[in-house]
């Protein structure tokens, strides 16, 4: 693997460190936006059920705030619990906007690195061709070693721009899809929410 990297010359470093994010990234938002750590299903009966023993309490607010992003959701909505529909709706659209924000964290990163690791490729691309061109001097002819040398910076980093971007890109839009399916599922969970302590729906 090193005299691969020593072959493609100094332009594969970025590549390197780039794929190196986006891999960390990767990893992190599988992580973090698995349903079950988002979007627990069995959280809306647990809450309506202590709704209904106990009320809302500070105690039980600050304990959604950690629980998950839907008990953030949740507790904006509950902290409104006695206003109007319209309040407590405005209160968990408000809460679901900040935690979309937060589920798309690292994403534009991602959709960057995906979109400049080629160009990043064809930096070296350039580089090995023009170490090509200049291993044919008219002092001393062709220079083979420096002639070989361009043309592996030329092809590795070309090579190695595009097989970063192509998980990149492919995760990005994989993640971008996922936020909003969590997105959407959060929104009716919460109308649920709405519904059952204004009395419209049976929990």
């Amino acid at each position: 693997m090193f005299a691969l990297i020593q072959a493609a010359g100094w332009p594969i470093w970025p590549i390197i460190l780039a794929s190196i994010v986006a891999v960390a990234i990767i990893g992190e938002r599988i992580w973090t936006l698995r349903l079950n750590v988002v979007a627990p299903r069995n959280l809306l009966p647990l809450v309506v059920r202590e709704y209904r023993e106990a009320g809302v309490s500070s105690e039980m607010l600050t304990r959604l705030q950690k629980h998950s992003p839907l008990g953030q959701i949740f507790s904006a909505g509950l902290k409104n619990d006695t206003s109007t529909r319209e309040v407590m709706k405005e209160s968990i659209e408000e809460a679901g906007r900040a935690v979309a924000h937060q589920l798309e964290r690292y994403l534009t990163t991602l959709g960057t690195i995906g979109s400049i690791s080629p160009l990043m490729g064809l930096l070296g691309t350039l580089v090995g061709m023009i170490e090509i061109f200049g291993s044919n001097t008219p002092v001393s002819g062709n220079n083979p070693a420096q002639l070989a040398h361009g043309i592996s910076v030329a092809l590795y980093n070309a090579a190695f721009g595009i097989l970063v971007a192509i998980p990149s890109i492919m995760f990005y839009r994989y993640f971008r899809a996922k936020v909003d399916e969590l997105v959407v599922e959060m929104e009716l969970q919460a109308l649920k929410l709405v519904e059952i302590i204004h009395g419209d729906r049976k929990g």
